[in-house]
């Protein structure tokens, strides 16, 4: 029997019921223009916070892309359950805009190039950063099906590994058109909003000219609390080895824009890497 991940932060990070959830996402500025043909993209980065602090910046990026059918969505690992990179290969994900199947053919092809990637159900079953994605999607596009990837690995060779490994995977597949790579990541935690900001713009700097190895090194050098960086560096070596060569910075903000309170905050970011 194929698994059926429930939601675990609804009523949490967002709400719990269709009508409250539609209303509020409804709420946030929306960046698409009915003028404007909407962006095709490799890949992008959203924030995965709860919906009133990061929902406005997720909602300024998702808007503007052109949502294809498969989606890859790389989260970073909260809750310590799990292997070091865990997939799920079958089964569904329900959020109460319904529900999201995983797309097996692929998680299979993965697998196949990706020796780094174990089908670990744990990983998933408590996890937000990779749920709070999903009603921002459906939101705007009905039908699509993922392969959600739970990263706590350290170890920066194996996300450049796995990067290849989902480019190589795609190739193969013929997918590389249809399908999306998104990074789950907030940025710095609980600094005042002017350090915060400080760091942060060094890590975006990083991704928007698409170098893994200076994200990794600013991580580390400056140590921004960032805590999807391997997502996001995964998401940009597959993303350049499909042809990516530009990204932009959509939006950027922290808790305390929302708040009023700039003593502890969190940053948030929302990039694209554009075909």
């Amino acid at each position: 029997m194929a698994n059926i991940r429930q939601p675990a932060v609804a009523g949490q990070f967002y709400p719990a019921t269709e009508e409250e959830l539609r209303q509020q996402l409804e709420s946030f500025p929306d960046k698409r223009e009915e003028s404007l043909v909407k962006k095709t993209a490799f890949g992008c980065m959203l924030p995965h916070a709860g919906y009133m602090y990061s929902g406005a910046v997720a909602k300024s990026v998702v808007s503007q892309i052109e949502i294809p059918g498969t989606l890859i969505i790389l989260g970073p690992n909260h809750t310590g359950r799990g292997g070091l990179f865990s997939i799920m290969n079958e089964g569904s994900w329900m959020t109460p805009l319904g529900s999201v199947s995983i797309d097996s053919k692929l998680a299979k092809k993965l697998k196949e190039k990706s020796p780094l990637l174990k089908t670990d159900f744990a990983a998933h079953e408590s996890e937000h950063s990779i749920e709070v994605e999903l009603p921002l999607l459906q939101y705007y596009k009905k039908d699509f099906s993922f392969v959600p990837i739970v990263i706590a690995s350290s170890d920066f060779k194996n996300y450049q590994r796995l990067g290849l490994s989902i480019a190589a995977a795609l190739k193969e597949l013929r997918a590389e058109k249809d399908t999306l790579l998104i990074a789950s990541s907030d940025m710095t935690h609980y600094e005042d909003a002017a350090t915060a900001k400080v760091k942060d713009t060094k890590a975006i700097q990083a991704i928007v000219e698409l170098d893994e190895v200076k994200l990794w090194e600013k991580v580390r050098e400056l140590d921004i609390t960032m805590c999807g960086y391997a997502p996001a560096i995964v998401m940009i070596v597959a993303a350049k080895a499909l042809g990516a060569t530009k990204a932009e910075l959509v939006k950027y903000q922290t808790s305390g824009d929302v708040t009023g309170d700039n003593s502890s905050v969190v940053g948030y970011a929302g990039i694209i890497v554009h075909r």
